[in-house]
């Protein structure tokens, strides 16, 4: 198959890359990057980086922006609902024609790296590719958010210079790639701080923040702090989400409403907040505190704490690791505290499994493990190994288990199904049906 001519043959090219695994380090990036005419130093970026939360908040940052009047390009993944949201503009995945472009633009290229030494680049290398050459030559934004692949110092989009830098936090994530302490996940991710780039931060594990402090003095990059240069307070979860106020270096702002529940998200929000002014402190976008607010309370990312149905209640959620999981387990209870929890779980085996699923253990009335069909997804029955719930059980049909749950639940009762994004993504398709 040499000449990529329809969606399904890019699409399935670009999948077909995966069989490479992951292959850190720029050199390939660079090699692309030179061949195509240095789109990446076209592109106003933004870089956020962290182990939680980036997607969250590239679309609090991308509501602000948009409702300040701004064109946005967000390159995010996984995707939810289909590959082409990786980019998109203003929320919207671009067309499979553009992706077919790409396609044939990156193809040749990746081809002849094949050839070298280099060795042909990785999937998330070419997606990264194509983003950059979209952005940088062919549909040029006012701003794009660009959020890091795994890690941050070897990650094939810390070839751009953002005008920002974001580290939304650093907790274990990808440890067999990343190190097993917090101080060296941190140093992955403290590898996007560039010479003289701002940097917002909502770190706070004090090992983490000492190698990212450590790394922004030598680079000269001042930082923002949650919780010390800008700092939330009046919390309180609200019907719809959360309410809050903030104090910036800038400005204050009372009452900001988001729709996403949860403390985390709170978070997620107030460097979305610090970031968009200091876009508009250092590089002149006009955004007012009218924007700030209408942006936060509009904001919405699929597969976050998401209610996919009322009666019986339904939540999906894509807490794929430790963190996420203490951050769901918080959010349920601060929410639903008087209901029967059924979670519905399924994961990848690069996860710390055994320390989730005790987590979940605790909140959970009954547990149900499954599994899915992805490459790294692990088995219900290995998964079922791990917990010590009286009331575990396992199932290969979920499709089936969630359809039967359904017609039993009361109104004292919720189901909540999470685990890996690619799972959830998987049974929102379903459920959307």
């Amino acid at each position: 198959m040499d000449m990529v001519r329809t969606y399904e043959e890019a699409v399935a090219w670009i999948h077909g890359r995966l069989r490479l695994g992951i292959k850190p380090g720029l050199k390939r990036m660079e090699w692309m990057m030179e061949k195509l005419g240095h789109p990446e130093r076209r592109v106003r970026a933004v870089h956020i980086g962290g182990t939680n939360g980036k997607g969250s908040t590239v679309a609090y940052l991308r509501s602000i922006l948009q409702a300040a009047g701004y064109s946005v390009g967000t390159f995010t993944s996984p995707y939810v609902e289909q590959f082409n949201e990786r980019i998109s503009i203003n929320g919207q995945p671009i067309r499979d024609e553009e992706i077919v472009e790409l396609v044939q633009t990156i193809k040749p290229l990746a081809d002849e790296l094949e050839q070298t030494e280099l060795g042909g680049p990785t999937e998330f290398e070419v997606i990264t590719a194509m983003m950059l050459y979209y952005f940088g030559k062919q549909n040029i934004q006012d701003i794009v958010l660009i959020e890091v692949g795994l890690g941050g110092r070897l990650d094939s989009t810390n070839i751009i210079y953002p005008l920002l830098s974001v580290i939304t936090n650093v907790s274990y994530d990808h440890m067999n790639i990343l190190g097993d302490t917090l101080d060296q996940i941190a140093a992955e991710k403290a590898g996007i701080i560039k010479s003289g780039v701002p940097l917002v931060t909502a770190v706070n594990e004090p090992e983490a923040w000492d190698v990212i402090a450590k790394t922004a003095a030598e680079r000269k990059a001042k930082t923002y702090r949650l919780g010390v240069d800008f700092i939330v307070s009046d919390r309180q979860a609200t019907v719809e989400g959360e309410q809050f106020s903030l104090v910036t270096p800038f400005a204050e702002y009372r009452d900001l409403r988001i729709q996403m529940p949860g403390a985390h998200q709170v978070e997620n929000a107030a460097v979305a907040v610090m970031t968009a002014e200091l876009l508009r402190l250092g590089y002149s976008f006009l955004i007012d505190p009218e924007h700030i607010a209408n942006g936060l309370a509009t904001a919405a990312w699929p597969g976050r704490f998401e209610r996919v149905s009322g009666n019986p209640l339904i939540i999906l959620d894509g807490a794929h690791n430790e963190a996420g999981i203490r951050s769901l387990v918080e959010t349920v209870r601060a929410h639903y505290p008087d209901k029967r929890v059924h979670v519905l779980f399924a994961a990848l085996t690069d996860k710390p499994l055994e320390r989730m699923i005790q987590r979940l253990d605790e909140l959970a009335d009954t547990i149900t493990f499954t599994t899915f069909d992805f490459p790294r997804a692990a088995a219900a029955e290995q998964l079922a190994d791990l917990s010590s719930h009286p009331q575990k059980a396992v199932t290969g049909d979920w499709v089936g288990w969630i359809s039967e749950k359904k017609n039993q639940m009361g109104s004292d009762e919720l189901m909540l199904i999470t685990g890996s994004l690619y799972f959830i993504s998987e049974v929102r398709k379903r459920l959307k049906k």
